[in-house]
């Protein structure tokens, strides 16, 4: 028999009618950051705003790539507080806050399995 799996549901958005976040809302500007201005804000350039756009697109397709790469490798994560561990790499979820890994090795031992939240990861290496 197949396992039931739950569906997460996205809050209503700020006009009642979709699923979304307020584009003012903390959450929001914390994971969707830009660089320049709001164009409706600031009378931005259009071409100043495709640039970015592309730059981004471009940036986001390495670091996915790279991700890909990764997947079943021995990596090495720098960390807050020097701490260096090491593991094989797994996958990323898709807002890219944890990494999945499996015989993570620590200072104080070995985990299995485990998550690394990205937000203590400065740096991270491996052998492609």
């Amino acid at each position: 028999m197949a396992t039931p799996v739950p569906v997460l549901r996205l809050p209503k958005g700020p006009d009642l009618n979709s699923r979304g976040f307020d584009p003012n809302s903390p959450r929001y500007i914390a994971l969707c950051r830009t660089t320049l201005a709001t164009s409706e804000a600031a009378g931005a350039d259009g071409e100043e705003l495709q640039q970015e756009q592309h730059a981004r697109s471009v940036l986001r397709e390495r670091f996915l790539r790279c991700l890909l790469a990764m997947t079943n490798k021995k990596v090495r994560f720098n960390m807050h507080e020097n701490v260096t561990v090491e593991a094989t790499f797994g996958s990323s979820d898709i807002d890219v806050l944890n990494f999945q890994v499996s015989d993570l090795h620590t200072p104080i031992g070995v985990q299995k399995e485990a998550l690394i939240r990205s937000q203590d990861v400065i740096s991270f290496t491996f052998d492609a």
